[in-house]
């Protein structure tokens, strides 16, 4: 979104925090016209293929130095506009001074249902963030949201709706091209994946909001029914092992492939091995309150997708649906249903890529950068 903003003519600036920031060799630098400057470290930490979040005692020290990043650079230069990813206190009182201090128009970003999707080790830290998610809307001008389950909690919270924007989850279209055949082959050597069939997720393994779990004891289903068959887990998170070990305990350990975290840049090569993409729900308020970003990096990548009618899924993947779209959320049998479905028929699959590829040019960011710009210009 920021460098499709920047391509239209914008100035843009992005002040953020890393999890990894000690180890950063540059720290402020500019790309593909934005500015980007990591001002201090997150309030978790990611080395590895593992997600490690600070202790109760150490987390106070960590979020006030973050919140004192954030707001000297945002009160640094002078800003039209200041946008407000995600209403956590370090980010909203950053925000609140560049417009109360600088008079900038505040805007806010609210992606996730904060409150109902973070793990939390004491009451305190859950309070701290449900109160700022729940009021900062009320002090933005404009309020940017990806579900429609979040805009109902917005207008709950007392957000007026006249300043709420349905602003879709997009793709990169360009990032996506596809990857060199030989390269791919490389890869699936290398996997061990020649000659299978392979299902894929792509995404944090982090159970709390991905319920990867589902996936294996789905899997196990589908390995008993169809032979050659594959899982492939791209990505890391604080239940990277967790996850390990389940897969053993189910037996399945020797038809799946734990890649951990690997290069933005090189997922589509991982997509190019799928021939199922899975997005595993529960029909709870933490994926009602998610857009799935695989959805739309299935699509783009012409991959046949599988998840629940959950939240705006069914929304987005329209009429005729664009993927399976099991009924039961959280029901292993109903995802290896949907799994089989796309294995046992290439009518299915071939015409399931058709319709995804049509739909993802509807949410490029090109395409919803120009929506947000004209929301922008209303404020100015």
């Amino acid at each position: 979104m920021a460098r499709a903003l920047a391509e239209r003519g914008n100035q843009v600036r992005i002040a953020t925090l890393h999890s990894n920031w000690t180890a950063l060799s540059m720290r402020k630098f500019e790309r593909e016209g934005v500015g980007v400057d990591y001002v201090a470290p997150m309030h978790v930490k990611k080395s590895g293929n593992q997600k490690q979040y600070y202790k109760p005692l150490n987390l106070p020290g960590v979020a006030l130095r973050a919140t004192w990043a954030l707001s000297r650079a945002a009160l640094s230069g002078q800003s039209d506009i200041i946008h407000v990813g995600k209403p956590h206190p370090m980010n909203s009182i950053a925000g609140l001074l560049a417009s109360r201090l600088k008079g900038s128009i505040l805007c806010l970003d609210c992606d996730d249902y904060e409150a109902g999707s973070n793990r939390f080790e004491k009451p305190w830290q859950h309070a701290g963030v449900a109160f700022f998610e729940k009021r900062m809307p009320r002090l933005a001008r404009l309020v940017t949201t990806n579900t429609l389950f979040m805009k109902s909690k917005l207008l709950e919270w007392g957000c007026p709706s006249d300043r709420i924007f349905y602003l879709s989850n997009g793709i990169e279209s360009e990032r996506f091209t596809q990857p060199m055949p030989d390269e791919v082959e490389r890869l699936r050597t290398r996997l061990g994946l020649v000659g299978k069939r392979t299902v894929m997720f792509v995404g944090s393994l982090s159970l709390i909001s991905h319920p990867v779990d589902l996936l294996l004891k789905a899997f196990k289903q589908v390995s008993q029914g169809y032979h050659e068959v594959a899982l492939l887990i791209v990505g890391g998170g604080e239940d990277y092992q967790r996850l390990i070990d389940f897969a053993h305990t189910l037996g399945i350990s020797h038809l799946t492939h734990f890649t951990g975290r690997v290069e933005p840049a090189d997922v589509p090569a991982y997509y190019a091995l799928a021939d199922v993409s899975v997005d595993p729900v529960y029909d709870d308020e933490t994926a009602s309150g998610r857009s799935p970003l695989k959805l739309f990096e299935s699509w783009v990548c012409g991959v046949p997708f599988v998840t629940a009618a959950v939240g705006d899924r069914q929304h987005l993947l329209g009429q005729p649906p664009a993927g399976i779209l099991i009924q039961v959320a959280g029901d292993p049998n109903a995802i290896a249903t949907g799994i089989l479905q796309i294995l046992n028929s290439n009518d299915i699959a071939q015409e399931l890529r058709r319709r995804g590829m049509e739909l993802v040019q509807n949410y490029t960011w090109d395409r919803l950068a120009a929506s947000l710009e004209q929301e922008y210009r209303k404020l100015l």
